[in-house]
């Protein structure tokens, strides 16, 4: 049990829980060392002595360690502490879109659209890394209150490169995105992320799924069987163009779908421009619904209809009929007893009979490749052919950086170590910001790993600026800058704060331009009133007085006129 206070390999303090898992827990930690807050997961005590959910918290953390993508959760550090496997990952102060869908219902076609754009572009550099998710669905999509979205929990995903993982048939996805493929018992592609992701869209869009069921089974076997329902039942006037991504994401034939994320990526961007809002329906060039090879899975019959069938069959059964059934229910029985004698002989004897010794990885750091090979072979390891290109400021070029699984892990005997080699301190060449908001300037710098620096100066006329607004960078456009390096960005030192819209009497449409003007997202809800005019708005989710963040939710309360009672109804309630 980790508790409060506790560190972590004597660096990262555990602050609370904010998260718990069937495979691991996640706690906000402090950095005692980066002086920082970090999420830290830590595979669960009952789990670290089975190996089968080891190997799997490990290939999770070898995963997203290698993913560098303003999209996706960043990985900080991995590790064992007493027995504690471990993962140091960056902390988002944000919720995920399940909670903003239950909150909202379903979203604005705009906001779907860059909400999957961002998932897109964030899944397709996975893909690019041979990294497939597996479980794309709200709960592991996080979104900031700036809108940036944040894709996280690579725990199930899967090196398509690597030789030492087993694959599994294993259904190991929320099964309301299950691909059906998966639900079939067959592997994943990076195709099926791309159904998983149609369906996030359709949820997004609508506020429901599309497949429900009274168990998993049931939902699975609608996954493979049933056409998707028709999102026009919720979205009646939804444009064809965007009504096309999801039914070429949804396709149960994969040959049906977009052939990678990048793909639908740039289908997303050009979805509502005119020329594409009344294309043509989308229609499968393969016969959909069929899969090779798919199991089909026995459907289960009534209770009732089972108690008449059976007593039905006993009837027609005669004595000769049923000293036959004994028979072969005694040699069944006996084949049965075998198997599981057999089976427990492998279970119990084969480790024993195929273990290998433990053997703690080296730090080769700073060594060139073939003296890394050398040392880590000499000690019974393989090493991976593809080595890794990385970039660092402190190991000089064509040097060993790190290994993964990284240093003072122990490992078995034959295990497949990959060696990243550095290309040097990588220069990053910067555009010219001015104009651009300052937290989506900072955040892409940032993950590039150049420290940026915020400052305000005074300005004239503050109304002509926003206070997100960058005014000057330095250096300036086309300098280059190396990871370490600092940028500095400057902006209004000015605060744009809520107006009091119920006492000043604002309108719904000016409400309506500041949002627009502010990039916030607005929510109008209506409620009868007998005190306020018709039109009035009656409350605001933002304190008067309160900073203005770009992307935040506002939301009013319009007031409308009491529907008017029927005098013979009044008559009969006084």
């Amino acid at each position: 049990m980790v508790m409060k206070g506790q560190k972590i390999n004597d660096r990262y303090q555990i602050i609370k829980t904010i998260g718990e898992g069937g495979m691991a827990n996640v706690y906000l930690a402090y950095d005692t060392i980066l002086d920082r807050n970090v999420a830290v997961k830590i595979l669960r005590g009952d789990l670290s002595n089975d190996e089968k959910f080891l190997r799997r918290f490990q290939r999770e953390a070898l995963s997203a360690s290698s993913l560098s993508h303003p999209n996706i959760v960043e990985v900080y550090d991995v590790g064992e502490d007493n027995g504690q496997y471990y993962i140091v990952m960056e902390y988002i102060e944000g919720k995920h879109l399940k909670q903003l869908i239950k909150k909202r219902g379903k979203l604005t076609i705009p906001e779907v659209i860059d909400i999957m754009t961002q998932i897109a572009e964030g899944i397709a550099h996975a893909h690019d890394s041979y990294i497939i998710h597996r479980d794309i669905k709200p709960q592991n999509i996080m979104i900031l209150e700036n809108g940036l979205v944040k894709i996280t929990d690579f725990g199930i995903a899967m090196a398509m490169n690597s030789t030492q993982l087993t694959q599994t048939n294993s259904v190991m996805g929320s099964v309301h995105y299950l691909p059906p493929e998966q639900a079939s018992g067959k592997g994943s592609t990076i195709q099926s992320d791309i159904y998983s992701m149609g369906i996030l869209m359709y949820e997004l869009l609508t506020g429901a799924l599309p497949y429900k069921g009274d168990n998993a089974v049931e939902i699975a076997l609608k996954h493979l069987k049933e056409p998707l329902p028709s999102i026009r039942e919720y979205l009646p006037n939804i444009p064809q163009s965007i009504e096309n991504i999801i039914l070429k994401s949804t396709a149960k034939n994969p040959k049906n779908r977009y052939t990678d994320a990048r793909e639908m990526c740039e289908d997303l961007k050009t979805a509502m421009d005119e020329s594409r809002i009344n294309e043509p329906k989308y229609e499968y060039q393969y016969k959909d619904g069929e899969l090779d090879d798919t199991k089909i899975m026995k459907a289960i019959k009534d209770d009732k209809e089972e108690k008449t069938n059976t007593t039905a069959i006993a009837k027609q059964l005669t004595n000769g009929d049923l000293k036959k059934q004994n028979k072969l229910l005694i040699i069944l029985a006996a084949i049965f007893t075998g198997l599981i004698l057999i089976t427990t002989c492998i279970i119990f004897l084969l480790p024993v009979i195929t273990s290998k010794p433990n053997i703690k990885i080296p730090d080769v750091s700073g060594l060139t490749i073939i003296k890394a090979e050398e040392k880590l072979e000499k000690l019974g390891l393989e090493v991976a052919t593809n080595v890794e290109q990385v970039a660092s400021e402190k190991i000089k070029k064509g040097r060993v950086v790190k290994t993964s699984p990284s240093k003072g892990r122990t490992v078995k005997k034959g295990t497949t170590i990959t060696l990243y080699e550095s290309i040097g301190n990588v220069a990053l060449t910067l555009d010219d910001y001015t104009g651009e908001n300052y937290l989506s300037v900072q955040s892409k710098l940032e993950t590039a790993g150049v420290n940026v620096i915020i400052e305000k100066v005074e300005v004239d006329n503050a109304s002509n600026y926003k206070d997100s607004q960058i005014l000057k960078q330095s250096p300036a456009e086309g300098a280059k800058v190396k990871k370490g390096e600092s940028v500095t960005l400057y902006i209004p030192d000015i605060i744009s704060t809520y107006p009091n819209f119920v006492e000043e009497g604002w309108t719904e449409e000016a409400v309506k331009k500041f949002a627009d003007e502010y990039g916030l997202t607005l929510t109008v809800e209506t409620e009868e009133s007998d005190y306020y005019d018709e039109g009035s708005i009656i409350s605001q989710s933002r304190a008067a007085g309160s900073k203005i963040v770009v992307g935040a939710t506002l939301k009013i309360v319009v007031a409308t006129a009491p529907e008017a009672i029927d005098e013979n109804v009044e008559g009969m309630l006084e």
